[in-house]
């Protein structure tokens, strides 16, 4: 083996003219310029590291994916009437109830012999769409206190506070129903740290306060009584009566689709007449329809009445209680008209915010 080496190593070549061997050698410099070389293309390649990924739950997940979902807007309107009681749902329209025969029919749910719940609540679902005048505009959640006609026991606790001047007014807000009512002793109590106002869910005040409650407005906050959110007036007991009794609801946008939002709110129990609960949803659906923006087509979509714990979801036609579409006319006269009504706790609250 090694004579075989050597001779690879060391290749005679003789020449025909008899002068001397000359060897060919192959050294070990040629193998360490090319081991070298070798090195220097290894360190060339970049290692590509692959990280693993654990599991990521799915609120945490890039938002930027692409998610086909469903609309929630439902119209079934180019589905066909279905002809007889008997068949497949989702190929037909869903029938349309008056409020009469969707309340019979959850109280049938709800006999005896069924669930056995006749005193069950009644809860309305109102699909909204919430586009604003704007395509790429949308209207903003809110929360609202509609005034119904019939009381009933809606389960929350209203704790109401009433800040106010005069013998008169204090007198009218106790005989409404006020939890606490005062003036400027009351303020004074507040500033102090004797009185939390976190302990009322309500505050209402009388126009001939403001001056002195404006000092209360970084403790009040969003809950400082103004005009708009019908906290701030002249009319103590109406208001009063509004937020101790009237239906508290919130209308919130879906998270993935902007232009629907929902409502769900209860306007009574099963066991209450008829027609008290249909005038109570007349009056929900009017206040809702007061926030409805400046365009062309439906802001109410949908209705749907239900009735824990059945699953039953029955539709009603809103457009009975309300108008269907925008109307500018309407719409204007009865801004002027609210304007009218409320002309001095406005200007007082501004000139309050001006003098402090």
């Amino acid at each position: 083996m090694l004579t075989l080496l050597g001779r690879m190593r060391a290749l005679a070549v003789r020449q025909q003219t008899g002068e001397a061997f000359r060897c060919l050698h192959l050294t070990a410099v040629t193998e360490a310029a090319r081991k070298g070389t070798r090195e220097k293309a290894r360190k060339k390649k970049v290692k590509v590291e692959v990280k693993k990924v654990g599991f990521i739950p799915h609120n945490q997940r890039d938002k930027k994916i692409n998610v086909k979902r469903a609309d929630k807007h439902v119209d079934d309107s180019w589905k066909q009437v279905p002809k007889d009681d008997v068949y497949v749902g989702r190929y037909y329209r869903w029938p349309v109830y008056t409020v009469a025969e969707a309340i019979q029919c959850h109280r049938e749910t709800h006999h005896p012999s069924m669930y056995n719940v006749p005193n069950a609540s009644l809860n309305v679902e109102i699909e909204l769409n919430m586009q604003g005048e704007k395509a790429t505009r949308f209207v903003d959640n809110f929360q609202r206190m509609a005034m119904i006609p019939h009381k009933f026991n809606h389960g929350e606790e209203r704790k109401i506070i009433v800040f106010t001047k005069g013998n008169d007014e204090i007198v009218e807000a106790r005989e409404a129903g006020a939890t606490l009512v005062g003036g400027v002793e009351l303020i004074k109590d507040i500033t102090g740290g004797e009185l939390l106002l976190s302990d009322y869910q309500f505050i209402i005040a009388h126009p001939n306060i403001l001056p002195e409650l404006v000092a209360l407005r970084g403790l009040m906050k969003r809950k400082f009584p103004n005009p708009k959110s019908e906290t701030l007036g002249v009319n103590l007991a109406e208001m009063i009566i509004k937020f101790s009794n009237g239906i508290s609801y919130s209308a919130t946008k879906d998270e993935y689709q902007q232009n629907f939002g929902l409502i769900k709110a209860s306007v009574g129990t099963l066991d209450m007449d008829v027609q008290h609960l249909e005038e109570n949803i007349r009056f929900l659906l009017q206040d809702v329809n007061t926030m409805r923006p400046k365009r062309d087509g439906r802001f109410i979509t949908r209705v749907l009445l239900k009735s824990p714990p059945s699953s039953e979801q029955l539709k009603i036609d809103p457009f009975v209680y309300i108008p269907e579409l925008y109307d500018k006319t309407a719409a204007k006269i009865s801004r002027e008209a609210k304007n009218e009504a409320e002309p001095a706790p406005q200007q007082a609250l501004e000139a309050a915010t001006a003098s402090n």
